[in-house]
């Protein structure tokens, strides 16, 4: 597959690029698209505006907009080109503090549900809306269970780092005691040494004054 990601006119970040690169290869995986081409775009409200208006007629902003290369004339010529899928991480930002969600999450449901839209999947009628709130919700159930997975293999890597690290750490300070350990041991020799040469100099200049008084006497 190849995904491609690109922030436009924004300087929020409330998610990644890695991020949504991660969240669009799982997506596209769950829906057995391997091998599909999608472009995501990440932009602000006055970006998402403009295309709103020039291709929807709709002036104002909007949270997600999908551009499918499989619809319309020449549709069938896309073989695994899906399209663009645009999201306004400022929409987004503000519909996630209406929801009480994180950004992040607001803007991984609206790239699925871009993503659907790609697909061929519409909401134009109740039935439609409900079809798609399921498959959407079934992909972020999804999308959830792969981050864990990626999370708690991360967390294992960086467990196995750290007792290795650990490891290493352990032969160098155990040297480093052996070190310390035969300093001391040479020094307090090396105290003993000059102790015992000092006593056995005393003694020496105590038989030399003990041998001259005796011949004075």
């Amino acid at each position: 597959m190849n995904v491609s990601v690109i922030r436009q006119s924004t300087r929020s970040r409330v998610v990644s690029t890695a991020e949504i690169q991660r969240a669009s290869e799982a997506l596209l995986r769950a829906l057995k698209l391997p091998r599909a081409e999608l472009s995501v775009v990440l932009c602000d409200d006055a970006t998402i505006h403009a295309l709103n208006r020039d291709y929807r007629r709709k002036d104002k902003p909007t949270d997600v907009l999908a551009f499918a290369l499989r619809e319309g004339p020449g549709g069938h010529l896309a073989g695994d080109l899906l399209g663009d899928v645009i999201i306004s991480l400022d929409t987004a930002t503000r519909q996630a503090q209406e929801r009480g969600i994180a950004p992040r999450d607001e803007v991984r449901m609206l790239l699925t549900h871009g993503l659907l839209h790609l697909l061929g999947w519409d909401h134009r009628n109740d039935a439609e809306d409900k079809r798609m709130r399921a498959e959407t919700d079934r992909l972020l159930a999804i999308l959830a269970r792969s981050e864990r997975s990626a999370d708690a293999k991360k967390t294992a890597t960086k467990k196995t780092a750290a007792k290795k690290t650990a490891t290493k750490k352990t032969p160098a300070k155990k040297t480093a005691a052996k070190k310390t350990a035969a300093k001391k041991t040479a020094t307090k020799k090396t105290a003993a040494k000059k102790t015992a040469a000092k006593k056995t100099a005393a003694k020496k200049t105590a038989a030399k004054k003990t041998a001259a008084r005796r011949t004075t006497a």
